[in-house]
């Protein structure tokens, strides 16, 4: 199974990694394409992965496409509450929906960043 890499960078970091890979695209040289999620601050990306959220992931993550009450049940929580969360991974595009339900097609998260602590 593959990894998803989760990244802090600002949006004109990434902007620019997206404009050089054109770049090279259009050079004829390979780019990897590497599935990454990048957020602007660890603020965002701690509230998307709030322990409860991540215990969704990881039920997910190997398991194919599953319905959410069926999540519900192995993360041992009530569907409407996973039902929230599912929709706030989704819109943060960690998780896929299917018409069945929803799926995390990786089997490991690479967290990829440094906490400034000096002020």
């Amino acid at each position: 199974m593959s990894t998803l890499t989760i990244r802090l960078n600002t949006m004109a970091d990434t902007k620019f990694e997206f404009v050089e890979a054109v770049k090279l695209a259009l050079a004829g040289k390979g780019v990897e394409a590497v599935p990454t999620l990048n957020f602007a601050s660890y603020d965002d990306m701690h509230r998307v992965f709030a322990p409860l959220r991540l215990a969704i992931v990881k039920a997910l993550a190997g398991q194919g496409t599953l319905p959410i009450r069926e999540v519900a049940r192995r993360v041992g929580r009530d569907v409407q509450a996973v039902h929230r969360d599912v929709t706030t991974l989704a819109n943060a595009g960690v998780i896929d929906r299917a018409d069945k339900g929803v799926e995390f097609p990786y089997g490991t998260i690479h967290f990829e960043f440094d906490v400034n602590v000096a002020e």
